[in-house]
């Protein structure tokens, strides 16, 4: 019933029908998630899930794992991209440590959630065991549910890992059952010698686990920390009702291997931007979706999520404050 008063609500407003194109599903999208005619974005949160991984050690990055730690810090001081686009649309930011290699400093507003420092090379065994795997859910899950005490109900997820676009390139190959090279892409800006060493060295690791087919266990043995951590995390915010922004190709990842396991989180689900990640454009089609934003875009941190935040602001309230052909005396067409 709400679906259709939604979109009667939509299609009388004082505008051709369609007019509004994509923010008119994505108004349709809100008021069903919420099942109100009427909804409202309360206490919007970006949480940045940070951990390195062992499969760096192979020089699958064109940065050094050091990074990863340093990039933590710019966030903890404000200076990275998405606190700059945080703070310009009034949206709370949480950073977690969800096994980056390094020990930082006590006092620091930072979510401890190390489960261990980086995965493990994934050339020489599994990235994470059974029990650590378990534990990166739950922290991701944990984290949500406090967020979800503020009152949040629009929450988005970034991450921050050197060697992650690797991990999630594997998990997408093995979730999907396509070849690995058809979803590798440049990452942090690979040159071709350093983009033919990266296909190379994922094709050797993904033909040593044959065995790995199940979500669980492609997650546990291709993925890094903060990937499950926030696949935990947006399980946990569908369970608490709230609308989820996803952000580029490592977030999309994430939540493609919930959705193997809870299809109806797509309907909680706004797709923000298409990245410059070769890969990331063919995954959202897998997944039937389509994106909101396509700016080239290939930092991850969540800034696609950012940036995307204001449209989502103005389908609600376009809905909830732009007048009908009857409020307003327009006439409507025959």
């Amino acid at each position: 019933m709400v679906s259709n008063e939604l979109q009667h609500k939509i299609d009388f407003k004082t505008k051709p029908l369609g007019a509004l194109g994509h923010l008119e599903h994505l108004a349709h999208k809100i008021g069903m998630v919420q099942n109100t005619t009427s909804p409202q974005l309360s206490h919007p949160h970006m949480v940045v899930f940070a951990a390195d991984h062992g499969i760096a050690a192979a020089g699958v990055s064109a940065y050094p794992q050091e990074v990863t730690y340093q990039m933590v810090m710019n966030f903890l001081g404000g200076g990275a991209a998405i606190n700059v686009f945080c703070r310009q649309h009034g949206i709370d930011i949480k950073i977690v440590d969800a096994g980056v290699n390094f020990d930082f400093p006590g006092g620091l507003n930072l979510i401890g959630k190390k489960v261990r420092k980086s995965s493990r090379n994934i050339i020489e065994e599994p990235a994470m065991t059974p029990e650590e795997y378990q534990q990166a859910l739950a922290n991701g899950r944990s984290v949500v549910a406090g967020i979800a005490e503020t009152g949040c109900n629009i929450i988005g997820f970034g991450e921050m890992g050197i060697g992650n676009t690797s991990a999630s390139s594997l998990m997408m190959s093995k979730l999907f059952d396509i070849p690995v090279v058809s979803c590798i892409g440049r990452g942090t800006g690979l040159n071709d010698d350093q983009l033919q060493n990266k296909i190379r060295i994922l094709s050797s690791a993904i033909e040593k686990y044959p065995e790995a087919t199940a979500v669980d266990e492609i997650a546990q043995t291709f993925g890094g920390l903060e990937i499950v951590q926030m696949m935990g995390a947006m399980d946990e915010a569908f369970r608490q009702n709230m609308l989820i922004m996803v952000d580029g190709f490592i977030a999309t990842v994430a939540v493609a291997a919930v959705w193997k396991k809870i299809p109806e989180i797509l309907d909680h689900c706004i797709f923000c931007h298409v990245s410059d990640e070769s890969a990331h454009l063919r995954l959202l089609e897998l997944l039937g979706q389509k994106a909101l934003l396509n700016l080239n875009l290939r930092l991850g941190e969540g800034t696609g999520c950012a940036l995307a935040y204001p449209l989502i602001q103005s389908a609600v309230v376009f809905l909830n404050e732009m007048s009908s052909f009857e409020d307003a005396q327009v006439s409507n067409k025959e």
